[in-house]
């Protein structure tokens, strides 16, 4: 992640350096993109260093959201900075349009940020590939629990249509002479990166709110305890995302009803040691013993 943020450091500047020599709105937009982009690689940077901080008397469970709570503020950054400035500019240029000069170095930084982008964007990815198995890609983005994946793959195919849209405004306000082109440019880029932001935020929200574990989790969790012999049956189970790699667990068993005090407790040690071997990000786990069926309500 430190080799993007320094990538999109110098694509930043570039595209910088290209507006001031075109005056294109597109690039300017893209400018502005690039450094929201940076500056959303330093707000995860953060996040994970934050959220490694061990577990407080007031912060019991750790500090595993931070990840959810930062990739939220980078969903935020990314609908302030990238869409609202974008739109705002593709609007003004579309009202007071103006001829632009350079276009030869518009291109080229254009075609070497697709190339880097495009670069980027399959180094996210081949490393979404580790975790999305045989999901799709809309399925991975909205259940995936690791939080700066869908964010950094997100923000890399935005980058990279963006580029693709610059490319194509600035050619054609050059190629017709109406330089209005340039400024729709603008506004579908301001489109793309809101529209970006609103999924991001939208993801990112439900995690910080507390997402259950994957159905194969919770499949496995059920398993382990219901081949505990000393179980007769589950009567609820809980179970809510710390983090990407913690799960809280919450269950009541109800028990064979001839297990005495030490029968119980050997029971639920043994499905603390069976549900953790199959699932071994479930670490926080508390069982409630019942030796009768509950009430019928």
């Amino acid at each position: 992640m430190v080799a993007a943020l320094l990538a999109n450091l110098g694509i930043a500047t570039a595209k910088f350096v290209g507006f001031l020599i075109t005056r294109s709105s597109t690039m300017l937009a893209e400018s502005v993109h690039s450094v929201a982009d940076s500056t959303n690689q330093a707000l995860l940077l953060f996040g994970g260093r934050r959220s490694r901080r061990p577990a407080t008397t007031e912060h019991p469970f750790g500090f595993a959201r931070e990840r959810y709570f930062w990739s939220f503020v980078v969903a935020l950054v990314l609908f302030t900075v990238g869409s609202a400035f974008a739109l705002y500019e593709g609007v003004d240029k579309f009202r007071h349009p103006h001829e632009m000069t350079g276009l030869g170095w518009a291109i080229g930084i254009l075609v070497l940020g697709i190339v880097l982008e495009g670069w980027s964007f399959r180094t996210a990815v081949v490393e979404s590939n580790r975790f999305r198995g045989d999901s799709t890609w809309g399925h991975f983005v909205r259940h995936t629990k690791h939080p700066e994946l869908p964010v950094v793959l997100l923000e890399d195919l935005g980058a990279l249509v963006g580029l693709v849209i610059a490319l194509v405004a600035v050619t054609l306000a050059e190629v017709t002479g109406e330089p209005r082109w340039d400024g729709a440019g603008t506004f579908l880029i301001g489109l793309l990166l809101g529209v970006i932001a609103l999924v991001l935020a939208r993801e990112m929200k439900s995690l910080l709110i507390g997402e259950a574990a994957d159905p194969e989790d919770r499949r496995a969790i059920v398993g382990a305890i219901e081949s505990v012999p000393a179980v007769r049956r589950i009567i609820h189970l809980r179970t809510q995302h710390l983090g990407p790699d913690e799960i809280l667990v919450a269950v009541k068993v109800l028990f064979d009803a001839t297990l005495d005090n030490a029968g119980v407790a050997a029971a639920i040690d043994d499905i603390e040691e069976r549900v953790r071997a199959v699932v071994p990000t479930a670490r926080p786990m508390y069982v409630e013993a019942a030796l009768e069926e509950p009430p019928v309500s």
